[in-house]
């Protein structure tokens, strides 16, 4: 027997949708919807994972920032920061709605990306001016405003910021002024294939799809079976679902 298309929109951290499996292959604990459950967040959760276990050590008590926090990978930033050991997580990007959501998934302060560039600026420093982390999803003109501002914003400049680059969503340069390097306690870096070794990526992937497997990680994915392949293309999401085929025999 095939279940029904049932969705869950209140996207709590066992949310689910399912559409056209078989009752057994669709159910929380079965093999099939545990695979579902890591196919729709494996990819865009490994950017914020692997930078906070292989990029920095990210110590107890720390406060991050994430900036891009409305896309997808952004959003389970804000989960995974709060996991490993963050007690402040900042979650700043445009979609008002999103940010709203974002509250009840780990974020203790939002910050809207929208209006005057210095206005928006401003706001950043302010929530999070001692930040110890950036995961930064956006780069271009929002990094560029936003690196003096927290950076004059700090209580002690001598405290490290690490800023780790990770997407270029709002442009792939910044003009960054020489004296905020000498002026505070910058550590800029990426992270991705290159600054990291294939075999140190590859590492981390057991431990995070466990994460997502155990519930622990918010996923709402979208499950169709994969004989609806050309309609899922057509198919509207919420904020943070993805579309997961899988074979329904």
């Amino acid at each position: 027997m095939r279940a029904p298309c049932t969705r869950n929109d209140s996207w709590t951290r066992a949310s689910t949708v399912s559409c056209g499996l078989p009752d057994h292959w669709s159910s929380a604990g079965s093999g099939v919807w545990l695979g579902v459950m890591v196919a729709a967040a494996m990819n865009p959760a490994m950017s914020s994972w692997v930078a906070l276990r292989r990029r920095v050590t990210l110590q107890p008590g720390a406060t991050v920032l994430v900036l891009g926090a409305t896309g997808h990978a952004g959003q389970l930033a804000v989960q995974i920061a709060q996991h490993l050991g963050a007690t402040h997580v900042v979650a700043a990007g445009r979609d008002p709605e999103r940010l709203a959501l974002l509250r009840g998934l780990g974020a203790d302060e939002t910050v809207s990306l929208l209006g005057n560039p210095q206005q928006v600026a401003d706001r950043l420093g302010r929530a999070d001016g001692d930040a110890d982390v950036v995961i930064d999803y956006l780069w271009g003109p929002a990094a560029e405003h936003a690196l003096p501002a927290l950076l004059t914003a700090r209580t002690e400049r001598s405290k490290p910021l690490a800023w780790i680059q990770i997407g270029s969503m709002a442009g792939a340069d910044i003009t960054l002024p020489s004296y905020l390097l000498r002026a505070a306690n910058l550590q800029i870096m990426g992270s991705g294939q290159g600054s990291l070794t294939t075999a140190g990526i590859l590492a981390e992937l057991p431990s995070l799809a466990a994460e997502i497997a155990s519930g622990t990680i918010a996923v709402n994915p979208l499950a169709l079976p994969l004989a609806q392949v050309e309609q899922a293309w057509s198919i509207p999401t919420t904020f943070g679902q993805r579309i997961v085929l899988a074979p329904a025999n």
